[in-house]
């Protein structure tokens, strides 16, 4: 897992006084000392205690703390908070971090760390928000689902990201992967960041919320080819094995079926522009052939006729890049990889070193904010985590 975070420092010399007044529906600019600087005792890493003042606002008439830099009304500092959540996500149990912090002088209950993790990654879901509803603007938009356990039961989890720098935009549980459900989520923030191309797996529903948001879709084409090689490599090996009974009344054989197979793998490899022309030719061959009955198995013949009329119906979208590229917009992926190593660093990574979740929102605070912290070419500034 690869961490990109530059922990708070705690500064008593440096002293920020907000501007405006800090209470709701007053806007005083003016201020007067209220009271003699008093010492705080303070948890952190090298220092024991700072130096707090109390200011009166002369608008309402309230007062008001100023801290030093990197310390609040928290008995921790935002330095001994950020060090906290940083040695949970790098996979530290909650009990670990607490026994690590001891060491360094800095003792904090176990489950002040879990309530540190669970702040920040509610801020993370806050500052995601106000970006995407300000100036999110997302032109290729990578979107999927994973799954996770929380009290023992699988749930599935949504996520979309910009799939041009792999910074993540949403994540969300939802209550099943139906077509309605994938839409009520996807469409509205498809809109909002004016996304132009949608790339996921080849999952039904995500077909539906391109079409509906009238935008380019782009189904990983690595899924497709290994799902296609896969299944021309294991139907040629039991034909060549023991070639299929010919269904009657029709003039296909096992030798066409062979050569119909390779050909399926060259449309695949090479993307030949008269591909269509070609899945519609194989689709015609082998649309009679008879479904398999109650009970049976379904033939090699009937496997190539819905093998190829799916290819045939999607082709479009497992060759849109090349058709962007036609019109001008070269340079998107043709896989969902970016998606894939989102979920993988960002939520299944420090998943697997925990025993399940106990609620839901606990699950999306994590996952907000691990995936936080590993985004962006720049070290992120956990200091934004405690404002």
């Amino acid at each position: 897992m690869q961490v990109r975070a530059r922990i708070p420092i705690v500064d008593t010399n440096v002293i920020e006084p907000p501007s405006v007044c800090p209470y709701e529906g007053c806007d005083g600019r003016y201020f007067k000392a209220h009271q003699k600087a008093c010492v705080k005792p303070i948890r952190d890493t090298r220092i024991e205690q700072i130096t707090v003042s109390r200011r009166k606002c002369l608008t309402c008439g309230r007062t008001h703390r100023v801290y030093p830099q990197g310390a609040s009304s928290a008995s921790q500092s935002d330095r001994l908070k950020g060090l906290s959540i940083l040695l949970w996500v790098l996979g530290i149990s909650y009990r670990g971090v607490a026994g690590v912090l001891a060491g360094l002088g800095c003792r904090i209950h176990y489950t002040t760390v879990y309530d540190n993790v669970r702040a920040a990654g509610q801020k993370v879901r806050q500052l995601r928000k106000t970006w995407l509803t300000a100036e999110g603007k997302v032109s290729v938009v990578g979107g999927d689902l994973t799954y996770l356990k929380c009290k023992g039961e699988k749930i599935a989890i949504a996520i979309a990201v910009d799939d041009t720098t792999g910074v993540t935009l949403d994540i969300e549980i939802l209550e099943n992967e139906e077509t309605e459900t994938l839409t009520e989520w996807l469409e509205p923030l498809l809109d909002v960041v004016g996304a132009e191309v949608l790339i996921t797996d080849d999952q039904d529903g995500f077909k539906s919320v391109a079409d509906e948001s009238g935008v380019s879709h782009q189904i990983c084409r690595q899924h497709v080819t290994r799902n296609v090689l896969d299944f021309v490599a294991k139907t040629a090996e039991g034909v060549l094995k023991s070639p299929p009974r010919v269904p009657t009344g029709s003039d296909l054989s096992a030798d066409q079926l062979l050569d119909d197979l390779a050909l399926l793998e060259w449309i695949m490899l090479g993307q030949p522009s008269h591909a269509v022309k070609l899945l519609e030719e194989l689709y015609h061959r082998y649309a009679d052939v008879p479904a398999p009955k109650k009970g049976q198995r379904a033939t090699p013949w009937y496997r190539m006729r819905n093998h190829v009329l799916r290819l045939w119906n999607h082709w479009t979208r497992y060759t849109c890049v090349n058709s962007l590229a036609a019109k001008g917009k070269p340079g998107i992926n043709e896989t969902n990889n970016t998606t894939e190593r989102v979920i993988g660093w960002g939520i299944k990574e420090r998943y697997r070193t925990v025993r399940g979740y106990k609620d839901q929102d606990s699950v999306l605070d994590v996952a907000h904010l691990t995936t936080w912290l590993q985004e962006g070419a720049e070290d992120r500034e956990m200091e934004l985590l405690f404002k």
